[in-house]
């Protein structure tokens, strides 16, 4: 495969799985991927797969559509059950479109016949990998927010969740009974351990923490 090298590629930390059947084609992509700066795992099978990867995974896969006992669709309906979101980009000879619309359908980044440009298949791995990096920024930011609403009081979570809501300051102190000032005090409170710089931003963190 003739080299593309792509400007800053090796600056990934993710990893690119390739996954086929071909021993001829797992080394040229391994090799030719390497040679980009990328990191690169190799399988000779979906089940190989499978063993080794996990719900931490990180990066995306290079995947033979048309491998024997466990074929690609079925490799990436297993990894959708187990929890596991990790970009694919699908690889094959057969070039059959209803194929392909499952495979896009399921999740996939793209489709690729085999053998791939080396310009087409480097476009569709950096895609791949800002999808990865999405996902893991989006999984980052989730976890600090439930370890932030963990750190609300049984009452701030209830000022939250009524807020939330759209009732005033003073609509709360008569549901709660307790004074307008109480109420303030505890918005502002929740405010500042949620670090919310809006309402809105407070009201979508309380959606996501399952208030509202």
């Amino acid at each position: 495969m003739e080299s593309a090298r792509w400007a800053g590629a090796g600056d990934s930390a993710e990893t690119v799985f390739v996954v086929d059947d071909d021993p001829a084609l797992r080394e040229a992509l391994s090799l030719f991927l390497e040679d980009e700066g990328f990191a690169v795992e190799v399988f000779a099978s979906g089940q190989e797969f499978l063993d080794a990867c996990h719900s931490g995974s990180s990066g995306c896969v290079i995947l033979d559509i048309g491998m024997p006992d466990m074929d690609g669709l079925a490799l990436q309906q297993t990894l959708a059950d187990r929890g596991i979101s990790i970009p694919v980009i699908f690889l094959t000879g057969q070039g059959s479109i209803p194929r392909a619309v499952r495979a896009l359908k399921g999740g996939a980044v793209d489709f690729l016949e085999k053998p791939p440009s080396a310009v087409e298949l480097l476009d569709r791995v950096h895609t791949a990998m800002a999808h990865a990096t999405e996902h893991r920024e989006e999984q980052r930011r989730r976890l600090e927010l439930v370890e932030r609403f963990r750190q609300l009081t049984g009452r701030e979570r209830q000022i939250m969740k009524l807020v939330a809501t759209g009732l005033s300051s003073k609509a709360i102190g008569r549901e709660l009974d307790i004074s307008y000032r109480t109420v303030e005090g505890y918005r502002r409170g929740v405010a500042e351990k949620m670090k919310a710089g809006s309402l809105p931003e407070l009201v979508e963190m309380a959606r996501r923490c399952g208030l509202i």
